[in-house]
């Protein structure tokens, strides 16, 4: 009890010590909190369908590796940067499709087949998607074009996964 105390008269007299706590706490959080969830990503104004398994970069550790470290991204999957206005693909290894949104979901600027080593940039825009090269030209994605990001479907066999260890648990229960 006595250490408790200490410690906590410790925070109060020293801020340093205090930020760096907090700090630590939220890094801590940040990295137990869930991950899975994954985002389908809609065009209402074209009535089409961009992305399946978009995955969300919310934290500065997600934003700053992006894409990075893989070989490819596959038809469907993407990549939202929030919040973003810039993006590089320094060290990348294959092209990406490039989306930039405004705070309602508008697109502001599109940029294609954006090759390895180098830069894009909208000083509008407040998030990008990082997409498969050819979905904005698939899609037939415009400025302009409003996007609506709802929760992914899980696909069957994660669904059969998720129910068969419910009811195998269940059946331990018993």
């Amino acid at each position: 009890m006595d250490i408790t105390c200490e410690r906590i008269e410790d925070i109060r007299m020293n801020p340093f010590r205090w930020i760096v706590s907090r700090a630590r706490n939220l890094l801590i959080s940040r990295r137990n909190a869930p991950r899975d969830t994954r985002l389908q990503v809609s065009n209402l104004t074209r009535n089409t369908v961009l992305a399946t398994c978009m995955e969300v970069a919310d934290s500065a550790t997600m934003r700053n590796k992006g894409l990075l470290g893989r070989e490819c991204i596959s038809p469907g999957e993407g990549l939202w940067i929030i919040p973003c206005a810039s993006v590089h693909t320094f060290w990348m290894r294959f092209p990406i499709d490039l989306v930039y949104l405004d705070r309602k979901k508008r697109i502001r600027k599109l940029r294609s087949d954006v090759r390895p080593w180098r830069l894009s940039a909208c000083l509008w825009a407040r998030s990008v998607l990082e997409l498969p090269p050819g979905t904005i030209r698939s899609t037939q994605t415009q400025p302009g074009d409003r996007l609506e990001f709802s929760v992914a479907p899980m696909p069957d066999t994660e669904v059969e996964l998720l129910l068969r260890a419910s009811k195998s648990s269940a059946d331990n229960t018993l």
